[in-house]
């Protein structure tokens, strides 16, 4: 199987994924979106997004689906099955409508336009985000207060879909100071080799720079 990446956060989440599983994929960089590359991924996604799992005679695409498909191919339960499945899917569509969803808002703004040239920040959207994050924080925090990781006493897929957005806080700017509890519990994921560098040894060209704020 192959795994089409880009160094964007749902692409880079899949390949944490894959590398934390030592799953049996190739990884090769791709540019759906690029001039001339979009026949050839259309018909493994149609959407044109990355991440992208491709085998012979079939393709899947969402980082979420790869993620349970990868984890069942190698027998680990980082994807919770069993009686652990519930409160995995639960963490996983809360994050995604709430706490990553803020992340994205402010990162898309101080980032992706930023890199890709899409238009000036919207800061009433930055504000909305800002907002978003504080309130879904302070949940995500008291859920994690005595305890290392969100479903268990282990990582798993639900950390680090919780985190997709958080190895480009550099950009971002989020305050994730602001709580502790889970600071640290990000700091036990960065401590994860294939969380901290996913493209580690990878064909992963960088991502443009962000132009700093007066920057033409």
């Amino acid at each position: 199987m192959k795994l089409y990446f880009s160094r964007n956060p749902n692409p880079r989440l899949a390949v944490a994924v894959a590398r934390y599983l030592k799953a049996d994929v190739t990884y090769e960089f791709a540019s759906p979106f690029a001039p001339g590359q979009a026949e050839r991924f259309r018909p493994l996604n149609p959407n044109l997004s990355l991440p992208i799992l491709a085998w012979p005679g079939g393709s899947l695409w969402e980082a979420d689906a790869i993620a349970c498909r990868l984890s069942r191919d190698v027998g680990s339960d980082f994807w919770r099955t069993g009686d652990d499945e519930p409160d995995m899917i639960r963490w996983l569509s809360w994050g995604k409508e709430n706490f990553v969803r803020a992340c994205d808002m402010v990162h898309f703004e101080r980032g992706t336009k930023q890199r890709y040239h899409l238009g000036p920040i919207d800061h009433q959207l930055v504000e909305e985000g800002l907002k978003l994050f504080h309130t879904m924080a302070a949940i995500l925090q008291a859920a994690l207060a005595g305890r290392q990781w969100l479903v268990g006493d282990r990582v798993s897929y639900a950390d680090f879909r919780m985190a997709t957005f958080l190895p480009f806080n550099d950009v971002g700017g989020l305050p994730l100071g602001d709580y502790p509890v889970l600071a640290g519990w990000y700091r036990r994921l960065e401590a994860i080799e294939a969380w901290r560098d996913p493209f580690s040894g990878l064909d992963a060209p960088p991502l443009p720079p962000v132009p700093r704020q007066g920057d033409g």
